[in-house]
């Protein structure tokens, strides 16, 4: 793959996808807009350049690109200012395709594909999403594989369901965990009782990279599914099995979101989302898996175990 750049590396599928790459005992940069925080999580790794950018700053994109022959996307934009995602693929791509980068691996969501209209969700059910944010995301994509068909840049997408694992603070389960972990109650976004699906970040890595050294990866996206179909419920009472406890669960709806929201405007924004917790998207990878072969996916025991003690070993720690 050559010279391969994480932007926007700083998050948890970033040090998933670096984590892979040191035990392969390659070479990468990574690339985001706060040097400490990049140094605080990649500067003890020898093979990781740090580098700094500014997408708005085209001079700025084009020095974080250069040299680069594949560039995983993986930049966050504010929960709030999800406008932002297609412009800055498209100060992205500009960049990269000025500096000669020859592949981009977008690391996706399920958002474009809008409220399910089959069980099981493959490449080819339509993207129709309803909400803002999903339509943000659909042209991010858009933009990225209409560079593909120009011929201006090899483009791919890898969507992800809902993740977690071991200190990844932006899961719907990260409160749980750490609730089992100091014994008191878990707040959760319902209904807890529906279908679902998690991918255990750790497993990604090896995932992203095994897709971006396939040639026949490009030109289209890929479903990631997690290991199988469970309930937050199931998820919590495993983790609250751990410490030999009965569940202590309070789940806020639709209505204590936008009560909630009053105070925390994050958590109003994730309304607009909520219909993914009455009608999941439940993704079919069997397109992946017969690219890739054997993918590794921790079973949701493991990986509720392995969240839980990371929290637990923190608070000893401490």
């Amino acid at each position: 793959m050559g010279k391969i750049a994480l932007f926007g590396a700083a998050g948890a599928i970033g040090r998933s996808i670096a984590d892979a790459l040191r035990a392969k005992g390659e070479a990468y940069r990574v690339v985001g807009r706060n040097r400490e925080r990049l140094a605080e999580t990649f500067g003890s790794d020898p093979n990781a350049e740090i580098v700094t950018w500014d997408p708005a700053d085209a001079a700025s994109v084009r020095a974080a690109a250069r040299g680069v022959d594949t560039l995983i996307y993986l930049v966050g934009v504010p929960y709030h200012h999800f406008e932002l995602h297609p412009v800055t693929m498209r100060q992205t791509l500009d960049g990269a395709i000025a500096e000669g980068v020859k592949r981009v691996v977008l690391i996706g969501t399920v958002y474009p594909y809008g409220v399910p209209v089959t069980e099981k969700v493959s490449e080819e059910h339509p993207r129709n999403p309803p909400t803002y944010k999903g339509k943000m995301r659909k042209e991010q994509e858009d933009i990225l594989l209409a560079a593909h068909a120009a011929g201006e840049i090899q483009a791919t997408v890898l969507r992800l369901p809902d993740f977690y694992g071991p200190g990844v603070e932006s899961s719907f389960l990260d409160g749980l965990f750490k609730a089992v972990a100091n014994g008191k109650t878990a707040d959760m976004v319902g209904p807890i009782d529906t279908p679902h699906e998690f991918v255990f970040v750790p497993d990604v890595g090896p995932v992203v990279l095994a897709l971006a050294e396939k040639p026949e990866a490009y030109g289209r996206w890929w479903n990631l599914a997690g290991a199988g179909v469970t309930t937050q419920r199931k998820m919590a009472e495993q983790a609250f099995a751990l410490g030999g406890r009965k569940p202590k669960i309070r789940v806020v709806g639709k209505l204590g979101l936008r009560l909630i929201g009053l105070f925390q405007p994050l958590m109003k924004e994730l309304v607009e989302m909520q219909y993914l917790q009455t009608t999941p998207v439940l993704m079919d990878d069997s397109a992946l898996m017969g690219l890739l072969g054997h993918v590794h996916k921790t079973s949701y025991a493991e990986g509720v175990r392995l969240s839980v003690e990371s929290y637990r070993a923190a608070i000893t720690k401490a």
